[in-house]
């Protein structure tokens, strides 16, 4: 049956502003510590509604993006039930191809998986979401001169394809893990809507 999930993105790192793994270059300072949040605002997976239900991942990225052997650990929303926690992993861990399956390929090993309260949160494409107690971080978007957001598109990477990705800072970013502290401002931030379907 396949899957349909769509919703928002946000994602923060370390990395400056812009992120260069977005276009294909080594990260600042040659490796990349993020977080990817996906707020699953309606989707199913082989028929499990995992509507209103949200998937994180901190991912250490290593060197350059594309050259996968990220280490990640996951995230799952604490109110998903057995059935729907599956169902989330099996899309983002690759195993119903697709588009998910895409970045999937770029993960080396998963060094833990959790279930999670998951406090997401967006107005417009301006947000803050909150990890337990792993990861707090909000971001905005930067504006152009004619006062609409500034967008990447056409990127030979992304954690949203087919979508233009709103790129802008994260006024704060920490995360505390095994062997991870991270207490940033104002560095790299992205966020978008995304429609995936396998």
């Amino acid at each position: 049956m396949g899957y349909q999930l769509e919703g928002q993105l946000l994602e923060v790192c370390t990395c400056k502003i812009l992120c260069p793994c977005w276009v294909g270059e080594d990260p600042d300072g040659g490796t990349c510590d993020g977080v990817i949040a996906y707020n699953l605002r309606k989707g199913t997976v082989n028929g499990v509604d995992v509507s209103n239900l949200v998937f994180a991942a901190l991912a250490h990225i290593p060197g350059n993006v594309l050259h996968g052997n990220w280490r990640v650990r996951a995230y799952v929303d604490a109110r998903a039930n057995p059935q729907q926690k599956d169902a989330i992993l099996a899309v983002f861990t690759g195993k119903l191809g697709g588009p998910c399956a895409e970045i999937a390929k770029l993960i080396g090993e998963v060094l833990s998986v959790e279930q999670v309260p998951i406090h997401f949160e967006v107005d417009g494409i301006k947000g803050s979401f909150r990890i337990g107690a792993v990861v707090d971080a909000a971001l905005e978007p930067y504006v152009g001169a004619t006062g609409q957001p500034t967008t990447l598109r056409d990127t030979i990477f992304s954690t949203i394809s087919g979508s233009p990705a709103y790129v802008g800072k994260a006024s704060q970013f920490r995360a505390n893990a095994p062997g991870l502290q991270i207490d940033l401002r104002n560095h790299n931030a992205i966020s978008g809507s995304f429609l995936f379907a396998a």
